[in-house]
């Protein structure tokens, strides 16, 4: 409470003409006061007061949320994702017991797992990071179903947004723009020196090129490492992550939350950002479940509610993220639609692929002139007589 707040408390209560019992009673009343003053504050301050919201879903399941969707009371959909919706395209989530990133990263000699990832072991030491790298890099791996959902739902009409943690750049594969995309984490996507004073940026092939064939990165105008526009340990999200959440998420009203356990902040305390009113749907291998009540009720923990009697808005499915947004795109109709978009765009992507294997090992004219007259004189000497064509051995043909 401010000083003249307290001193507007207390006028009228000090007078010289008081009795030590009037002055007691006063001191108390004043206690009062300030505690409804602190109360009041309070309550307006955490919205402790506010009235129960409306329950939008029908009922609290997949068919509740799909009905809801089919319903047309909501158009502005949030999805929150993590690692778990790349694991199916064989790209390792993070904590995983014995599967995870941070378990697999003992070859490269860390002093602890997450120091790949920090800024600080980064400058001193880029080799692990960049072999890493090496492994992972985007454009190994396939977008997964639950990318593509997320893509039939910007195609509907229904994506306010997509907020990833994922670097892997699958969201960009799929189709999805700067528009409907929010990478938190950052991307793969650019890449800038790391000399403050040069910056210069390089793109997605230009680091692919260098990654793939020398030891590190360096830039060309002043031979500085240059590090891919992903967020490390120590480095601050990107501007445009904290302006779009201000006006997106007060206008959501369909959170879904991806494969994220919800362990890193400032992404997890996004889930609290919706309406009181606003559904969410959490589809992960596993629940995750409140954690310190104060952080969640500041805003900076996590509050999914699913089991409790005043739960009236939280639906999970557990399990992998691809199966739980097969589930829902069946519920909804659209599960056929969404299994042909996977399999013609698989099909594309392997085609490119293999064009591009075919052009980088051309077969030389000598070669390949060569190899056909080889071809031609085995089928001339399996035409001889004592020659088997199955196997191209010699067989006896005499008769005893």
């Amino acid at each position: 409470m401010s000083r003249s707040a307290a001193s507007d408390l207390k006028t009228g209560t000090d007078s010289d003409s008081e009795s030590p019992d009037s002055q007691g009673e006063a001191s108390e009343a004043l206690d009062v006061s300030e505690m409804d003053f602190l109360r009041n504050l309070l309550s307006r301050s955490l919205d402790l007061q506010q009235a129960a919201p409306e329950q939008v879903l029908e009922e609290r399941s997949l068919k509740g949320i799909a009905k809801y969707i089919l319903s047309k009371k909501c158009g502005r959909i949030i999805c929150m994702v993590g690692a778990g919706i790349s694991t199916s395209a064989g790209i390792p989530d993070f904590r995983s017991p014995g599967t995870g990133l941070y378990h697999n990263l003992q070859k490269y000699d860390l002093p602890y797992p997450e120091a790949i990832f920090e800024m600080g072991y980064f400058k001193q030491n880029p080799e692990p990071f960049f072999a890493l790298a090496k492994e992972l890099y985007p454009g190994q791996f396939k977008p997964t179903v639950s990318h593509y959902f997320i893509r039939m739902l910007r195609d509907k009409g229904l994506l306010l947004r997509c907020y990833t943690q994922n670097i892997d750049t699958l969201e960009r594969v799929v189709g999805l723009k700067d528009e409907d995309l929010i990478e938190a984490h950052g991307t793969f996507y650019t890449s800038h020196c790391t000399n403050s004073a040069c910056r210069k940026q390089y793109n997605l092939d230009w680091m692919k090129t260098q990654i793939f064939t020398t030891p590190l990165p360096k830039c060309e105008q002043c031979d500085s490492v240059v590090k891919p526009d992903i967020v490390f340990f120590g480095e601050s999200l990107p501007h445009r992550f904290f302006a779009t959440m201000e006006s997106d998420f007060p206008k959501c009203d369909l959170l879904i939350i991806l494969g994220t356990s919800l362990q890193v902040q400032p992404f997890a305390s996004l889930i609290n950002r919706v309406s009181k009113s606003t559904p969410r749907l959490l589809i992960n291998k596993e629940i995750t479940r409140q954690g310190d009540p104060m952080m969640a009720l500041l805003g900076l923990g996590n509050s999914l509610d699913f089991d409790s009697e005043k739960a009236y808005r939280d639906v999970a499915y557990v399990g992998p993220c691809d199966d739980g947004c097969l589930a829902l795109a069946d519920l909804l109709g659209w599960k056929e639609e969404l299994e042909e978009i996977v399999k013609k765009e698989h099909a594309v992507i392997d085609s490119k692929a293999e064009g591009t294997q075919a052009s980088a090992n051309p077969q030389a004219p000598e070669e390949k002139k060569s190899k056909q007259e080889a071809e031609t004189v085995t089928e001339k000497e399996a035409e001889k007589p004592g020659v088997s064509r199955k196997h191209g051995s010699q067989t006896d043909h005499s008769t005893k």
